[in-house]
């Protein structure tokens, strides 16, 4: 099977996550995408993060009517940082028949050289960058070049801009702001019925 992890911390999980995961299965031939939160991001510092619980809850309404995903919470169960490469060991040690993929955004593959391992993930699967706009391409192109000369496989797609944050996002629900159309209906819901991020929508 051909199957791609995409990790983040999803606090909370919008419809760019979800427009992304769309644009990656019309472009890569995929069996499937296995979403997953993580725990403790290790190249950011999150504030107001939303219980495991709650974040896992928000992934499964947003991907339910989408068959070709998965929701794992094997991040969220290992202790200490939520490394990339540690997660892949996993997926290639329990999946060892499938051909891993792994996708990432701009910014990430932009910093790529800087991962914790970053040579030993591209040995484990093929890169595929979310890119969103043309400039963004311009930019990941030499970049994509220079992991290639490196031994590793990058496909670049192309996705509308997602023009909201989750860090932007959680402003507007604190503030009670609407902001139904960046998120799904179901998600608008839960996040009121849990008073999560300070508001309810």
């Amino acid at each position: 099977m051909r199957t791609a992890i995409f990790g983040g911390t999803f606090n909370p999980v919008h419809n760019g996550h979800r427009n992304a995961v769309k644009k990656v299965l019309e472009a890569v031939e995929l069996d499937r995408v296995i979403v997953l939160p993580d725990r403790i991001p290790p190249h950011k510092e999150v504030k107001e993060l939303a219980s495991e619980k709650d974040r896992l809850a928000m992934l499964e309404l947003t991907f339910s009517q989408m068959p070709e995903t998965e929701i794992s919470d094997y991040e969220l169960r290992r202790e200490g940082k939520s490394y990339s490469v540690i997660t892949l060991r996993h997926f290639h040690e329990t999946l060892p028949e499938d051909k891993l993929f792994f996708i990432m955004g701009s910014d990430m593959l932009l910093t790529f050289s800087k991962w914790y391992c970053w040579q030993e993930i591209l040995s484990l699967c093929t890169l595929i960058c979310v890119s969103r706009c043309d400039e963004d391409t311009q930019k990941l192109e030499p970049c994509a070049q220079d992991l290639r000369q490196c031994g590793g496989e990058v496909i670049i797609v192309s996705a509308e801009p997602f023009e909201v944050s989750s860090t932007q996002l959680r402003e507007m629900i604190r503030k009670n702001e609407d902001c139904s159309c960046y998120l799904d209906e179901n998600v608008v819901k839960y996040i009121t019925d849990n008073n999560l991020y300070g508001r309810g929508i």
